[in-house]
């Protein structure tokens, strides 16, 4: 066994979930990550778990939209069953395709999540951490040759989180207490939003592994201005470029995107809260220095922001203050390395990727 996916084991186990003994645990992830899995289960042994494995396919859910009225889609009741019995849902990407999915229409690829959304809120509800796996479809996405790749991601993965944690801490004592934030980049973006009342929070790879991110949520209805995310993303196994929204009083009333608009179409009319943010991440990881067309990692670049269609996290709404709901939570990312910059409450705090206590 490959010491490496033995440590990054150690981290989803010890660290980012906390097992203890007696919990029921999930782990979902394909074939490809068996040898994750292994590593886990023996780790979750030794401590006295009860695991179970999910073993995931592109292929088969491929199979299943395509075949699926979109009219039925439900929440199975065994599914829900299993959910509400477990403690703690690890959940391991790995694709040898990264566009399985590509050819199934977006409707469907809606209809099926919204049929699903209890199960995800469920889930949400526990202890949860979301990781990656190397496997070759995701090399091949991010243009590395396979053992570039396992590089790449172990060491994302294998950090002394507590040290990001405290360097993250300087970000969310800003955040917390603020009433508005700007973001400026280029002539494409200029977007303003109150966090007035909302809660910032850490991410130390305690949900996301890798970790390295600071996230609020904006009050819905106050968005205001334009923004252009000028990196891509994968939305329901297709790459969608140049996504420009339009935002007024907190709504987006006009999008484009240079690459599969109707994508971003259908996941806007997804439901109300879809047109609405749910999220506003600073990315701060300084390892992750390369983008993978992977949000996990692409999300926690150090100079880049990312605002997130969709679902508020529970965690960072405040008491009080109205939660965005919706069934999607569709991040997309904002080049901060150049001409940018993010002001809170009228002062400037990272300029250039560069954030004003690294100068």
């Amino acid at each position: 066994m490959d010491s490496r996916v033995e440590k990054h084991a150690e981290v989803i186990v010890d660290h980012s979930v906390a097992v203890e003994e007696g919990d029921n645990v999930v782990v979902s992830a394909p074939f490809v990550a068996e040898d994750l899995v292994v590593a886990l289960y023996e780790l979750l042994g030794e401590r006295g778990a009860n695991p179970t494995w999910w073993a995931g396919s592109d292929r088969a859910k491929r199979a299943l939209l395509m075949a699926s009225d979109p009219d039925e889609f439900s929440a199975p009741e065994h599914v829900e069953a299993a959910v509400k019995e477990a403690d703690v849902f690890i959940n391991i990407r790995a694709s040898e395709n990264t566009n399985e999915t590509g050819d199934v229409p977006p409707e469907i690829n809606t209809a099926y999540r919204q049929a699903r959304q209890d199960i995800r809120e469920e889930i949400m509800g526990s202890r949860w951490v979301l990781t990656q796996y190397p496997a070759s479809g995701h090399a091949q996405k991010a243009e590395m040759s396979t053992e570039a790749y396992e590089e790449f991601v172990w060491d994302a993965v294998s950090k002394d989180w507590e040290e990001q944690r405290e360097l993250q801490e300087k970000m969310v004592e800003i955040l917390d207490p603020a009433d508005e934030v700007r973001i400026q980049s280029g002539e494409t973006t200029d977007i303003t939003m109150s966090i007035d009342g909302m809660i910032t929070a850490n991410d130390y790879a305690k949900r996301n592994l890798p970790g390295g991110e600071v996230f609020t949520a904006p009050v819905p209805d106050s968005v205001e201005g334009v923004v252009y995310f000028d990196k891509p993303l994968m939305a329901q196994g297709r790459e969608v470029e140049g996504v420009r929204l339009e935002f007024s009083e907190g709504e987006v009333v006009d999008h484009s995107a240079e690459k599969n608009e109707e994508v971003l179409t259908q996941v806007l009319e997804t439901d109300p809260g879809a047109r609405r943010l749910g999220e506003l991440g600073i990315g701060m990881n300084r390892d992750i220095d390369e983008f993978t067309y992977n949000m996990l990692f692409d999300e926690k670049m150090g100079d880049t922001v990312h605002l997130a269609l969709g679902r508020a996290y529970d965690k960072n709404v405040g008491e009080n203050q109205e939660q965005n709901d919706s069934a999607i939570h569709m991040d997309m990312i904002v080049d901060m390395s150049e001409d940018s910059y993010i002001e809170v409450d009228g002062k400037v705090v990272q300029r250039n990727g560069t954030f004003f206590w690294e100068d």
